[in-house]
């Protein structure tokens, strides 16, 4: 769809030049779309103009992915209480940090989650309790308990995919 979205000013841009080619130049195309150009000028700027509303409309609804700020395999139904809650936690707390693609979160400071290989529940869980990697830059203990558990299970699940 994106190659779509781009080859559309091209297009345009092609029945453009088409329309001055057979118009006989450029002053007598000026003069024709001045005037009015008779039937067929009206009915191609017609079609263009309609084709490019529907499309490029059409094109963007396409693209836009599974779910509003989700890219990610999971859609809100099918996440359990605990994953939901760990994922609203995740927004919350660490997404202004982290970049996850599933929720759209594109931190500055921390790791990228969807790039830093195998990311299990324990891993994440580790990393909450400790403090991150143990650089100082995350602080140790962001989340506790069921919290934390909630935001493990939800990481794990959808970093990477």
């Amino acid at each position: 769809m994106t190659v779509l979205a781009f080859l559309i000013p091209f297009v345009l841009l092609g029945a453009i030049v088409v329309f001055i080619a057979f118009s006989g130049g450029p002053s007598r195309a000026r003069e024709a779309y001045l005037t009015g150009g008779g039937a067929f000028f009206k009915v191609a700027m017609l079609v263009v103009y309609i084709g490019a509303g529907l499309a490029v409309p059409a094109l963007i609804l396409s693209g836009r992915g599974e779910a509003v700020g989700g890219t990610g395999p999971l859609r809100t139904a099918e996440l359990s209480q605990k994953t939901q809650q760990g994922k609203a936690l995740f927004r919350q707390q660490c997404s202004s940090c982290h970049t996850l693609a599933a929720i759209n979160a594109r931190g500055v400071t921390g790791p990228n989650l969807d790039d830093i290989g195998e990311v299990t529940s324990a891993r994440v869980r580790a990393a909450i309790e400790n403090g991150g990697t143990g650089q100082q830059r995350m602080p140790a203990g962001l989340l506790r308990g069921e919290e934390a558990d909630a935001v493990a299970d939800y990481v794990s699940k959808v970093a990477s995919r």
